[in-house]
């Protein structure tokens, strides 16, 4: 008796602008992409200008800015936008849990802020991670932790 054989085909879907050379296989860890950064600093900036245009991607980066900012990405875009060059780490593929990959830039900051519970200024180190969606009008927000 001949036995059945099923062949599945996983197709990847990239939502970022930048879409060279996705990896095949989603869940393999951290891929970094050696070119980078992928996407103008100054091009973001100007995209982050109206918030609207600023979108937290995964499950985890909205449990963060919940957290770290209760839901304001105005404040996320303000982060944004006090980037500089130099503040760029490295780029890698994100998965955002559902089977999607975008390319990210990611950046850390070090800001002082003052804490809430003790009046007093501290410095705090914020790490993003953002890709321009495929439309190019998007931000997508992949990290944005401390």
């Amino acid at each position: 008796m001949p036995q059945n054989q099923v062949t599945m085909v996983v197709k990847t879907t990239v939502l970022s602008e930048y879409c060279s050379n996705p990896p095949q296989a989603l869940g393999t860890g951290r891929i970094k992409i050696k070119r980078g950064p992928l996407y103008d600093l100054e091009r973001i900036q100007n995209l982050v200008n109206d918030e609207g245009q600023l979108f937290a991607w995964t499950e985890k980066c909205r449990r963060d800015i919940r957290k770290l900012f209760d839901d304001d990405l105005s404040r996320v875009a303000e982060l944004i936008q006090s980037l500089k060059p130099t503040d760029y780490i490295d780029s890698e593929w994100c998965e955002n849990g559902r089977g999607t990959l975008a390319a990210c830039d990611a950046y850390s900051i070090r800001r002082l802020e003052v804490m809430p519970t003790t009046g007093k200024s501290m410095p705090v180190e914020y790490f993003l991670k953002f890709a321009v969606g495929k439309t190019g009008k998007l931000v997508l927000t992949v990290s944005c932790h401390v």
